[in-house]
């Protein structure tokens, strides 16, 4: 957006807490406040000419600091009535009538796919027990309006052992607030990410409001259902959404209930707004919760997400020290340049690192965040990021603590005030590029379509069988047919990879007791995990799969015992499968010189028992034994 525009959201968000403020609304007043202060502070950064704009962003944080007592201890205003409720349904209703009327019933056309693709569309429905239909046209005219409040036929979403500890009752909106709304307004600063350990879904979450709110393009409020004559999601007192989202291949249609779990305190057990009573957050994240099998979700990354969020292209960028084609410079001058023309979003993860590390530099160990902005100051390189926790901020260089990096000029381009900053802890900092690429492990890149559409070269197929090249694949895929779809900004052949492998060995063993002993953030523990030993008679390349039960994430090191001559340009002491998978992982070597090698299999957190088993794929015969 540019400066003019933030500034007349400030004024309208302002104008909106006073009101909320002066009629002892508080909790609305807060989120207003804090809404016209990040408005001021990106208009700032956009340019924006006003006088004493730090005085104003103050004034409103500060503010709200003074609220959050008066929040806590207010009494809310009392529920409506039962009649009001069925009220409300009866209203909706009769709106709902009248827009099916306008509607017609002139059917619209959909898109064509072929025979094969169909069928494949029709198996890879069916997800977790559920079938998600392709999000069709005639989708549009779903029915929302029922007489009474509507419940989902599959039931309640499974929760997980956290929420399970701490759960009373699922409840409606209404039995909550008395003002429930789907939006007030797309915000990623709002979004708070409770128990439920999706945090690359928040983050995902998070970076798409922001993208929406700063080019105002619906990348969020496009995906919500019912919508007004205006494309608006709106509140249904009937209780029955719908969420549009890409799963397997598709745009798919997502039905729920607007039932969320809550504690015995009345506080929700999923993420929502800081506005208690804007509902796009909690619903949204229960849509994609639903696919993905309820609330018990162990987590993905965010290449997964933003693409189910915005069907926008992924991409993985390693940021590891042994991943020899990242270039700090180069990557960053990218990130900069594309994410200022609104081509991608951005977000990074951190790796495994101890408890103790976490703690010191005010990180998460394997913890997605989101990037929201990215500057550069007379050679100084920063991102902007948000811990989807909404608290728990970076400790390090130009964190809010340190008095020896932020200059004034500093502080005026990045419009940040430290001592504003240590007031509220939102979890949003600055933090140096170069840290970043030290303590973050892995940046995610979603890249817009339209990116593609001139010069892509697109290829569909449909594979009956899948090659051993692809046998890694094979165990994710829950049908042997699927459609492949290639994106490239140049022409390319699309063919079968050929593969070196000839020889390949299967070893099974258990994680049982204290010999599942976690990663290598627990140390006491980690030298209890199983350890084989493997040998290779020649040179050439090799292929390590880990399989386990799919609650679990796994993850295994490949490490150098002793190797035949000199190991050169191809040896390594240690190798990782990089980030923990649920249930299945994998490491390529291209090259391997002829030696002996350990692998120590791990689940992430120690005490997770389960079978495993390793397959070894290699052109060398392999000779394997069981250390411990």
């Amino acid at each position: 957006m540019d400066a003019t525009t933030l500034e007349l959201d400030a004024v309208k968000f302002a104008q909106l807490a006073v009101q909320r403020d002066q009629s002892g609304r508080y909790q609305e007043a807060v989120f207003y406040y804090k809404e016209a202060a990040q408005a001021l502070i990106y208009a700032g950064m956009a340019g924006s000419n006003l006088e004493n704009i730090q005085e104003k962003i103050n004034e409103y944080l500060e503010r709200v600091q003074a609220l959050h007592s008066a929040v806590q201890s207010q009494n809310t205003d009392p529920l409506k009535s039962k009649q009001q409720l069925d009220l409300e349904r009866a209203r909706f209703l009769v709106t709902q009538a009248f827009d099916e009327d306008d509607k017609g019933n002139a059917e619209e056309a959909i898109e064509l796919y072929t025979a094969e693709e169909i069928e494949v569309l029709r198996k890879t429905s069916k997800i977790n027990g559920i079938e998600y239909v392709p999000f069709m046209s005639v989708d549009l005219r779903e029915r929302f309006a029922f007489p009474m409040p509507f419940s989902d036929k599959c039931g309640k979403l499974p929760l997980s052992p956290k929420q399970k500890a701490m759960f009373a009752k699922w409840v409606r909106p209404d039995d909550i607030t008395n003002n429930p709304t789907m939006i007030y307004t797309v915000s990623s600063f709002s979004i708070k990410q409770t128990i439920v350990s999706d945090c690359s879904f928040v983050a995902s979450l998070a970076i798409s409001a922001a993208y929406e709110r700063r080019y105002n393009k619906k990348l969020i409020t496009s995906i919500i259902y019912p919508q007004n004559k205006k494309g608006e999601p709106e509140y249904n007192p009937c209780g029955k959404y719908m969420v549009k989202l890409h799963i397997n291949g598709v745009p798919r249609k997502v039905i729920i209930d607007d039932q969320l779990p809550v504690d015995h305190s009345g506080e929700l057990l999923c993420s929502y707004s800081n506005n208690k009573n804007e509902l796009w957050v909690s619903l949204i994240e229960k849509a994609y919760m639903k696919v993905m099998g309820g609330y018990d979700f162990p987590g993905s990354n965010s290449n997964i997400d933003l693409h189910a969020l915005t069907g926008w292209i992924p991409e993985r960028i390693a940021m590891h020290s042994d991943n020899q084609a990242f270039n700090k410079d180069s990557t960053f001058r990218m990130l900069y340049q594309r994410f200022h023309k609104g081509d991608v979003l951005i977000t990074t993860a951190t790796g495994v690192m101890s408890e103790e590390e976490g703690e010191k530099w005010g990180l998460v160990p394997t913890h997605a965040y989101a990037v929201l902005d990215i500057r550069e100051y007379k050679g100084l390189r920063f991102l902007q990021l948000k811990n989807p926790w909404s608290h728990l901020r970076w400790k390090g260089r130009y964190s809010e603590n340190d008095t020896r990096n932020w200059t004034p000029d500093l502080q005026k381009y990045l419009n940040f005030d430290p001592r504003t900053a240590q007031k509220i802890d939102n979890g949003i900092f600055w933090i140096a590029w170069e840290d970043l690429c030290q303590y973050y492990d892995v940046i995610y890149l979603s890249w817009n379509p339209s990116l593609f559409k001139e010069s892509t070269c697109i290829h569909r197929m449909t594979l009956h069988t899948i090659e051993n090249s692809l046998q890694w694949l094979y165990t994710r895929l829950t049908a042997k047919k699927f459609t492949i779809q290639v994106y490239s900004l140049c022409k390319f052949t699309f063919s079968k990879i050929p593969t070196p492998y000839t020889i390949s060995k299967r070893v099974n063993g258990q994680w049982k007791g204290h010999s599942a002993g976690g990663c290598g953030n627990f140390r006491d523990t980690y030298k209890n995990n199983p350890i084989y030993q493997f040998q290779l008679d020649k040179n050439g390349p090799l292929l390590i799969e880990l399989r386990g039960p799919r609650q679990y994430s796994v993850g295994f090191e490949l490490v150098t015992v002793s190797t035949v001559g000199d190991p050169g340009s191809y040896g390594f002491q240690k190798k990782s499968s990089g980030d923990y998978r649920c249930g299945f992982c994998y490491l390529e070597v291209e090259n391997i010189f002829a030696g002996v090698y350990n692998i120590i299999p791990t689940t992430f957190l120690p005490q997770q028992e389960g079978p495993f088993f390793l397959d070894f794929n290699s052109v060398t015969p392999i000779k394997v034994s069981q250390l411990q």
